[in-house]
């Protein structure tokens, strides 16, 4: 069988890495392109043990002569779009950037897969982030109602993949991802933020975990998991949309304490909170119904809850990454 290749728009983040090291075990050839793609990015893939099985390349995704001639050079089987800012508070203060990473590059890829005439497949990275507010689980026919520039603009993309599947019979889909966690999760992240303090707090590096609101329920997951459920989409007969979730929806608050408990601390006696640090705009609940994804793909979270916060503390007391 003719080996494929995959070429990872976005690939020096969290995910990009999960992802090529998850496809590296599928035997893929990985193209991993990234806005400059020199070792100063190559930190998740060193963590991972897998820089140098990547075929590094540069792109500017704004830049569709850029786009076009990266496809076109590693001519993929399977694209898979990670790229973007991805910081929903960051997109409050950058609202031009978030959109036109978001949304700018997606519409490049499209039209590149268009103009090319490939067969190629394509995966574009949605977010929970459209739905704002569920207290009730969301599923893939419920209305998007974003609360944040980063939200709107992934509803935007994901109308747009919606279109050239529709009007060009182009293999594209999106993933709607609830919250995904791991060590190689960026220091904008709260779960990072309390995973990292609380450790440092154990031992008397610091004093306090200081965080915006602690009432906010989200449902998160584990990383890796959820990029072997962005590869399942394209190895389906149908192109369609799914939420990747873990169906399991808990308190930020919960979060912290669960933490705490684990290095047997009192979360109470160390957590203060600053107003300064809430968003313009949020949404309380995050609530998904990922049945979708159990019944065409036979996917389904494993690390969930406490499960998913012990793997998280785990890793930092050991040092590790997966």
């Amino acid at each position: 069988m003719k080996q494929k290749t995959a070429l990872i728009f976005g690939s020096t983040g969290q995910d990009g890495a999960y992802l090529a090291n998850f496809l590296l075990s599928k035997n893929y050839n990985v193209y991993g392109a990234s806005r400059d793609a020199t070792s100063k990015n190559m930190v998740n893939f060193n963590l991972l043990n897998i820089a140098n099985k990547i075929n590094f390349i540069t792109v500017s995704l704004n830049d569709f002569r850029s786009v076009i001639q990266v496809i076109n050079k590693t001519k993929p089987d399977e694209i898979y779009n990670l790229s973007g800012q991805s910081s929903v508070a960051l997109s409050f203060e950058q609202p031009v950037e978030t959109f036109d990473s978001i949304v700018i590059a997606t519409i490049n890829i499209l039209e590149a897969i268009k103009f090319l005439n490939l067969t190629c497949r394509f995966y574009n990275a949605g977010s929970s982030e459209v739905y704002g507010n569920s207290s009730k689980p969301v599923d893939e026919n419920t209305t998007f109602n974003p609360k944040s520039p980063y939200g709107i603009a992934k509803a935007t993309s994901f109308w747009q993949v919606l279109n050239y599947r529709e009007s060009y019979g182009i293999f594209a889909t999106t993933g709607i991802l609830f919250n995904h966690e791991s060590p190689l999760r960026s220091e904008r992240f709260v779960t990072k933020k309390i995973i990292d303090t609380v450790d440092k707090i154990s031992k008397n590096e610091l004093d306090k975990l200081i965080l915006g609101n602690l009432n906010v329920s989200r449902d998160w997951g584990w990383a890796p998991e959820y990029v072997e459920a962005m590869w399942l989409m394209l190895q389906n007969d149908i192109a369609d949309d799914y939420i990747i979730a873990t169906g399991e929806t808990f308190s930020l608050e919960y979060f912290v304490k669960k933490t705490f408990e684990l290095y047997d601390l009192d979360w109470r006696n160390f957590v203060e909170v600053d107003n300064s640090l809430l968003r313009p705009n949020d949404f309380k609940t995050g609530s998904a119904c990922p049945l979708k994804a159990e019944q065409k793909l036979n996917w389904k979270a494993k690390l969930k809850k406490d499960k998913l916060i012990e793997k998280l503390v785990e890793c930092k007391k050991q040092n590790k990454v997966i």
